[in-house]
């Protein structure tokens, strides 16, 4: 069995620099360096990270990480000795075709990446088909998703705000199921390897549908889709999603649907969702992935979604540089 695989996290903002915690080995050894897990993002946090340690903040503590390895771009990771067998890529979903430029251009995938397996852990629905681009072989690309709240305080700190599950596709083979289910384990950490991996993200999907846009709308947590005076906003954009994956085999109950959305909100009342803090932020947000592809969708069906489209607008209003464009 493989008990040690060596991981990259491609995209190591919050959630990917809490997955190098959780798959990471040697947390033990006082003054040891983790040498199967590397770490690829943003250069300040890199930075941050090589010459202090990675910072995990939970409910019991700070743990500090040392890394031996943190890149800021891929001609790091050609200039190292590291050779990854697992890819996580956590970027935001519209930064994936960037990745997919990246790596293209980078002539790893014929050389030390030719045998990696790809694992997209990101939010959002459609980014499979992106990475298509890149025509490796079905075996070698999975996707993931997971509920864990994680927030990004700082260059070199991440907090973990809210316990969830990790979910990835059945198809991953037995080692890397046993190796990375033991590390989330013995972490406290639960992991689930789905036969029915769709009917999951379009689980996360109707969540986030409601909970992403209005939150970033209102510049409010996530309480507040409990609110009474958005209770036919949050039925008619839950209506509007169920008809939509109706059409694409995904049948659900519009009451049960609701009913989700509102536990969500109550269980994360305090929350920040990830797209209100990139409207606070001024950054681009991940709508295009989630009210952008029930949109979508619904062309492709000759439906109408009117408040999907409606928040849509709103949310990519707010964010325009130009808003009138």
């Amino acid at each position: 069995m493989n008990e040690m695989a060596y991981v990259l996290i491609y995209g190591a903002g919050a959630i990917g620099s809490f997955m190098g915690y959780l798959l990471s080995d040697a947390l033990d050894l006082i003054g040891s360096k983790i040498e199967n897990v590397a770490l690829l993002g943003r250069k300040n946090h890199m930075n941050r990270i090589k010459n202090f340690g990675l910072q995990i903040c939970l409910p019991e503590g700070i743990k500090l990480l040392k890394f031996k390895h943190c890149f800021s771009d891929l001609d790091d990771l050609k200039t190292s000795d590291f050779c990854p067998e697992i890819i996580i890529v956590c970027v935001k979903t519209y930064s994936l075709p960037g990745v997919c430029d990246e790596l293209k251009k980078s002539g790893l995938l014929q050389g030390r990446l030719k045998n990696a397996l790809f694992i997209l852990l990101m939010n959002g629905m459609g980014n499979r088909e992106v990475f298509d681009e890149l025509d490796l072989a079905d075996s070698r690309v999975l996707e993931g998703i997971t509920s864990l709240g994680v927030k990004f305080s700082d260059d070199g700190m991440v907090e973990l705000k809210g316990k969830g599950k990790t979910i990835l596709e059945e198809k991953i083979g037995e080692d890397n199921r046993k190796f990375m289910r033991d590390r989330f384990l013995e972490k406290g950490f639960e992991m689930e390897f789905a036969p029915d991996f769709k009917e999951h993200q379009y689980s996360k999907l109707f969540v986030n549908s409601v909970i992403n846009p209005i939150t970033a709308i209102t510049r409010r947590k996530n309480g507040v889709v409990l609110s009474s005076v958005l209770k036919n906003t949050v039925e008619s954009v839950v209506r509007e999603v169920v008809n939509v994956a109706a059409k694409e085999g995904i049948t659900r109950d519009e009451k049960s649907v609701i009913e989700v959305v509102y536990s969500v909100a109550e269980k994360t009342f305090g929350n920040t969702s990830s797209m209100l803090q990139d409207v606070l932020k001024g950054r681009m947000t991940e709508i295009e992935s989630i009210n952008g592809y029930i949109i979508r969708l619904a062309k492709k069906h000759n439906m109408e979604v009117p408040v999907n489209e409606a928040l849509y607008g709103l949310v990519k209003s707010a964010t325009a540089v130009d808003p009138t464009e």
